[in-house]
């Protein structure tokens, strides 16, 4: 009996996935090989988008989740038009297109970065909420599908339950998830290691869940249909499909199933690699090839897409002639562009902690800024975001008409979900917690950076005066591990991350504006839970001189052009230096210099002459940080000292804390007297 075309281009897909792990001598085909059924009739008949723009905004989505599948993804986009065979056997080489996990890449249909288990489908869920909340504003004419592909590792990572659960809440419709569930894992057989009943599992969180044979090209089709129908509530395949589906020996026999086809090229396990396209239809001696009938099927399947693209561009026309107002709106949505802000107007509290400061620029924000949305890892009213959600309200079960997030606790799956809607474009995302559960935060942030989103993030509870709550709840190392991302250069050659620490209110205001104008990156705010004594201007304005902050560090104060000694921290430290400085200058007759460095990484992209002005390499200079030392020593290099915690906290008032960690005045005044002696 012949193929049918699907099946063939199946086929074609598997060879060519083959072909490219062979080729390379790395990879993992047996994963793709299972998978290309799916895949394939999903890109062919349902997936709506423009083959001639793969970036036009109201396409459906593809979020691969497992990344060690890229070489079957890679082969379906050359099936589409947006990759070339001669791209193909260019995989996992220097500088080219199809890198050993995909990298982010609308123009070539890459909607995001995977590789890390679980992140891929969480950003698929942040894409399904940004679509909602587009759609709720702009109508049901926009409306898209978001399609997952998730394997068994990334149902085992712990990310799954956070977005199983809130994806089941919120009632996301928009998501069609494909479990592809071969069984095989890249040691073990899925069964040494998990016994749970994933159907169920979701089913719990209110998903609707269909189980199918994951290769049978007409149970694929009428599951997608059925749960295209579906829309109160997302819906997951368990797709059982065939690791290396295909496979065969020396002698013939088949070799599916198989944990060595997991992650090695076929050649190199016990698979005739050679027999193994023979059997999928190919030649061995020339695999890179697009059977003619699946060239000609997909000529026909890209002109449907085409057809079906213009009636929705044509719709999305008539729309914007009927509501020309809206029509603005959402092109300045989708282009990035902020409305006029004045963050001089904010009216901030005297002395105050600099997450409240950072609570009223939220309220600010929140009645000018539509497309903003926030999370909270359930602390809103300590993380002070629910300055934000006072002026709006929370989504709930289909109702995206607010603008806030309450992602519950669950750190690591709402940063996913915050860098899936920067992925799907038209959303400034911001999401927050306590600076201590940034560790939890850690491969979203490392992944935002790889892939340049600018995703707003907002920590609080910055130092060891968190107090009471003790060493748990202290962050002590955590800035010194931001800042290695500020160090750490993207694919754009530009610092991959932007970490503000602010120095009080009128700081906190400006870090806010310069993170809002930053588009082609994360950046972050850490912030104070205790008041901090407001800087006192040098000039006439406090808010005017601290948009000297856009440099990264500026002078604070300084009684003399001709310093004899350059105090510097950040955030809170800077007002004790500030504080010690006229006891220096008084008592001990230094002509004192005080500078507040919110952003190493910005700092050291200024010029050296205007770093130099700052800090001139002649001078000492005393650091002050409540974190580790190094987080200021290369900034101070071998002109100085830092004083700083090596140590865990404690669980005491922050005021006694500062005095048994020396973080007073009276101290520094010791320690840069001690410094200037022994020079």
């Amino acid at each position: 009996m012949p193929k049918s075309i699907s099946l063939k281009s199946a086929d074609n897909i598997r060879i060519l996935s083959a072909a490219m792990v062979e080729k390379a001598a790395s990879g993992h085909p047996g994963g793709a090989m299972g998978g290309a059924d799916f895949i394939q009739i999903l890109y062919s008949e349902f997936l709506q988008f423009d083959p001639d723009d793969a970036t036009w905004p109201f396409r459906d989505r593809f979020f691969l989740d497992p990344g060690h599948m890229s070489a079957m993804l890679y082969a379906q986009l050359t099936l589409s038009g947006f990759l070339t065979l001669d791209d193909l056997q260019s995989f996992r080489q220097w500088k080219s297109k199809t890198p050993g996990h995909p990298e982010v890449d609308t123009k070539i249909g890459i909607e995001n970065t995977s590789g890390p288990l679980g992140l891929g489908h969480a950003f698929g869920a942040g894409a399904a909420i940004a679509e909602r909340f587009l759609a709720t504003r702009f109508g049901d004419w926009m409306n898209h599908h978001t399609y997952i592909y998730i394997s068994d590792g990334g149902i085992q990572e712990e990310i799954s339950q956070g977005v199983g659960r809130i994806a089941g809440y919120l009632g996301l419709g928009n998501i069609i998830m494909f479990y592809d569930a071969n069984d095989v894992q890249l040691s073990t057989k899925v069964g040494e290691v998990t016994s749970e009943d994933t159907a169920k599992k979701y089913e719990s969180w209110h998903w609707h869940v269909i189980e199918i044979d994951g290769n049978d090209e007409h149970q694929i089709r009428k599951a997608i249909s059925e749960c295209q129908s579906v829309q109160d509530k997302p819906s997951l395949i368990i797709g059982r499909t065939i690791m290396g589906k295909g496979a065969v020996k020396s002698d013939g026999s088949s070799h599916e199933g198989e944990v060595e086809t997991h992650g090695k090229p076929l050649g190199k396990s016990k698979a005739s690699y050679p027999l193994t396209i023979q059997n999928l239809g190919g030649d061995p001696e020339n695999p890179f090839v697009i059977f003619e009938d699946v060239a000609n099927y997909y000529h026909d399947v890209l002109a449907t897409k085409r057809k079906q693209v213009a009636a929705k561009r044509n719709a999305y026309d008539a729309w914007q002639v009927e509501h020309p107002e809206k029509a603005q709106l959402l092109d300045q949505y989708l282009s990035g562009e902020l409305p006029k802000l004045d963050f001089e107007s904010i009216s901030l509290a005297e002395n105050d902690a600099t997450r409240n400061a950072s609570s009223k620029v939220l309220a600010y924000l929140a009645e000018r800024v539509g497309n903003m949305i926030v999370s909270s890892a359930d602390l809103s009213n300590s993380d002070m975001t629910d300055g934000f959600l006072k002026k709006t309200k929370a989504f709930g079960h289909h109702d995206f008409s607010g603008a806030f997030l309450q992602a519950g606790v669950s750190e690591l799956t709402m940063a996913a979900l915050s860098t899936g809607m920067a992925l799907h474009g038209g959303i400034i995302p911001v999401c927050a917690t306590f600076f201590a559960f940034s560790d939890y935060m850690k491969p979203v942030l490392r992944v935002a950076a790889l892939m340049e989103q600018p995703v707003k993030f907002i920590w609080t509870h910055d130092a060891f005066r968190v107090g009471e709550d003790g060493p748990t709840h202290q962050p002590i190392e955590q800035e010194a591990q931001l800042r290695l991302l500020e160090k750490l250069k993207n694919h754009s050659g530009k610092a991959s991350f932007v970490a503000w620490r602010p120095a009080d209110s009128a700081e906190t205001v400006r870090a806010w504006e310069n993170m809002l104008h930053t588009n082609d990156r994360p950046c972050g705010l850490i912030l104070s839970r205790q008041n901090i004594k407001d800087l006192t201007p040098i000039s006439d304005s406090r808010i005017e001189e601290a948009a000297q902050l856009k440099k990264g560090g500026y002078i604070v104060y300084q009684t003399s052009d001709d310093a004899d000694v350059i105090l510097l921290a950040n955030g809170s430290e800077v007002a004790t230096l500030v504080e010690a400085a006229p006891f220096l200058e008084s008592k001990y007759k230094l002509r004192v210099r005080v500078v507040s460095i919110p952003s190493e990484g910005v700092f050291r992209a200024q010029d050296k002459h205007y770093q130099h002005n700052i800090l001139p390499n002649d001078l000492p200079i005393f650091g002050l940080t409540a974190g580790l030392p190094v987080t200021l020593e290369g900034l101070i290099k071998d002109n100085g000292v830092v004083f700083g915690l090596s140590h865990f906290g404690y669980s005491a008032p922050y005021p006694v804390l500062d005095k048994e960690f020396g973080f007073t005045a009276e101290n520094v005044v010791n320690q840069v007297v001690e410094l200037m002696k022994a020079r």
